[in-house]
């Protein structure tokens, strides 16, 4: 049921049960409401159909795994989520290590095919604001180039983003991705937008993670992400997991390989810089 013209804190209260006693904005969609006698949480409102259900799910399945922490859902309906707030706490480098090993006991979780949505989700997701479909594939290169690069990659040639000659260097990449892709790997539990401000250093000294698009996928596009946008300590959190669970050989010559994903989103929806870091990534990819 839509409650139409309900503010944050009317929608807290209405699906906490209790009473809110204040709030304030934080950015966009999000606010923070401590509510009376209960916890502080922060109240996210989404608009696009579909998309709080698929977050939703996305949480429950990772946490399912007892590995990463995220906030605890306090409720939710088709337009809003209520989750526990994170007090913030500095990045410190053993809360990096034990966030690498989780990350990785996270990925060998597993999901029962490259992308697989988690139990209950939609279909059609998204990351972030764009629309990202889950659609089960059983090998790797044909899935990620069709359910990941090509959507990205046709909607920026569409939008002229990108011109024919440079979609068409992208295309070559998608060509060859049965070559680039290294050892094949089961599916991994991925949460899917692990960029560094979907990581939360708490006070405790332990990492959240927020907003997940989680699916199946290949472990290392989740760890490319954290190295495009700079998670701080990222080679302490890189040794975490390779102490968990090893990664492939030659998997640092991949990162660009898995970061054209994140990057085409983003030309998408923020435009050209960011698609000629892509098309940067792509030829380095392709060049003798």
């Amino acid at each position: 049921m839509v409650h139409n013209g309900e503010g944050p804190g009317a929608a807290a209260s209405r699906l906490t049960g209790r009473a809110a006693a204040r709030e304030r904005p934080l950015s966009g969609s999000l606010s923070e409401v401590a509510l009376d006698g209960g916890p502080v949480v922060v109240v996210k409102r989404a608009d696009a159909p579909g998309a709080v259900a698929a977050e939703v799910a996305g949480l429950r399945w990772l946490a399912a795994t007892d590995t990463v922490r995220l906030p605890a859902v306090r409720g939710h309906d088709t337009r809003w989520l209520v989750l526990d707030r994170v007090p913030a706490g500095r990045p410190g480098p053993e809360a990096a290590v034990r966030f690498g090993r989780a990350l990785a006991r996270l990925h060998a979780a597993g999901a029962p095919a490259f992308g697989s949505p988690p139990p209950g989700g939609p279909e059609d997701a998204y990351i972030g604001l764009a629309p990202m479909r889950n659609v089960p594939g059983a090998d790797w290169p044909a899935w990620y180039a069709e359910h990941r690069v090509l959507p990205y990659l046709r909607r920026a040639a569409d939008d002229g983003t990108l011109d024919r000659d440079e979609a068409g260097v992208l295309d070559r990449v998608c060509e060859r991705l049965p070559r680039l892709a290294g050892p094949a790997e089961p599916p991994a539990r991925l949460h899917g937008d692990l960029w560094h401000g979907n990581v939360l250093w708490g006070t405790d000294g332990h990492v959240r993670l927020i907003d997940p698009a989680a699916h199946g996928g290949h472990r290392e596009t989740d760890l490319a992400m954290l190295q495009l946008f700079d998670c701080p300590h990222l080679e302490r959190v890189l040794d975490g997991y390779r102490a968990t669970t090893p990664l492939a050989d030659g998997w640092r010559d991949r990162v660009g390989l898995h970061q054209l994903f994140p990057l085409l989103v983003h030309a998408v929806l923020f435009g050209r810089g960011y698609a000629e870091q892509a098309l940067a990534v792509a030829r380095r990819i392709l060049a003798p």
